[in-house]
């Protein structure tokens, strides 16, 4: 049984997509939970995990299909609806799915704790601590610049998982400046014990010298020292993908995105 009661199935013998696609949804019940008092939430209806941020975007308003069979439109339709903010939902790729608008495939990558080869130490005049709470705006706007998003935006959305447990947020500096940013989640539910890597992101200007892998070195390293078995991530560029395969990671089935699911 895990920590919000669920029953976690024989780890071993889940394919390991299946598991990852389970870790993905717990790393975003956890993202839910931490955002109750902003309006989020999160709950484990049948056939679906969903989570809810408070924030007025699509990308943070998300339902993980766990089970397609049991899965009732109605019930999450219910559940979103107090909450005023639209949502969309993933399901596993390739799966027949009659609701809403298919958007986009998400790869997913993963990594098992016994093939990972931690690097020997960031590149020079890098390095990496957690940012804390007083560090908000400071990770916010290094995240935006990065990604080229609104920094207001970042910040409602970064500022609850600084200091949160189960979380670790990253900041990585050149000779003293910021230049880039990553958040681990540590799961314990029906996916096992895992980590979840998101949002590794280096400023423009200093890319390509080793700093994103020095930033998802130091949340494996967090992550497989706290006890997880298996991490998971979904890179967005080719570019990513090959720096994780360096890393040791190797793709698994993706998740589609279905929005307009709301009547």
């Amino acid at each position: 049984m895990t920590a919000d009661g669920m029953t976690r199935p024989d780890l071993p013998d889940l394919p390991v997509d299946t598991r990852v696609w389970a870790a993905h949804a717990d790393a975003w019940q956890a993202m839910g939970r931490i955002r109750v008092a902003a309006g989020g939430g999160a709950a484990r209806l049948p056939g679906c995990s969903v989570m809810a941020s408070g924030l007025p975007y699509p990308q943070w308003n998300n339902g993980d299909v766990t089970d397609p069979a049991l899965f009732d439109l109605e019930q999450v339709r219910a559940w979103y609806a107090p909450r005023g903010v639209p949502w969309g939902v993933r399901v596993p790729a390739g799966t027949p799915w009659r609701y809403g608008r298919w958007l986009f495939r998400k790869r997913c990558m993963t990594l098992a704790a016994p093939a990972y080869d931690p690097p020997a130490a960031p590149p020079p005049g890098v390095t990496i601590t957690p940012a804390g709470p007083d560090e908000a705006e400071l990770f916010a706007t290094v995240d935006a610049d990065a990604f080229g998003d609104p920094v207001e935006q970042n910040l409602a959305w970064v500022r609850p998982q600084l200091g949160a447990d189960g979380f670790r947020s990253v900041l990585a500096r050149l000779d003293g400046e910021p230049v880039g940013v990553a958040t681990g989640i540590r799961t314990g539910g029906p996916g096992g014990e895992s980590v979840g890597v998101f949002g590794v992101g280096v400023l423009p200007g200093v890319r390509r010298r080793g700093i994103g892998a020095a930033l998802t070195a130091d949340i494996l390293t967090w992550g497989f020292g706290g006890g997880a078995t298996l991490a998971h991530l979904n890179p967005e560029t080719e570019e990513a993908a090959r720096l994780y395969t360096r890393l040791g990671f190797t793709e698994v089935a993706g998740l589609d995105i279905y929005v307009a699911l709301d009547g």
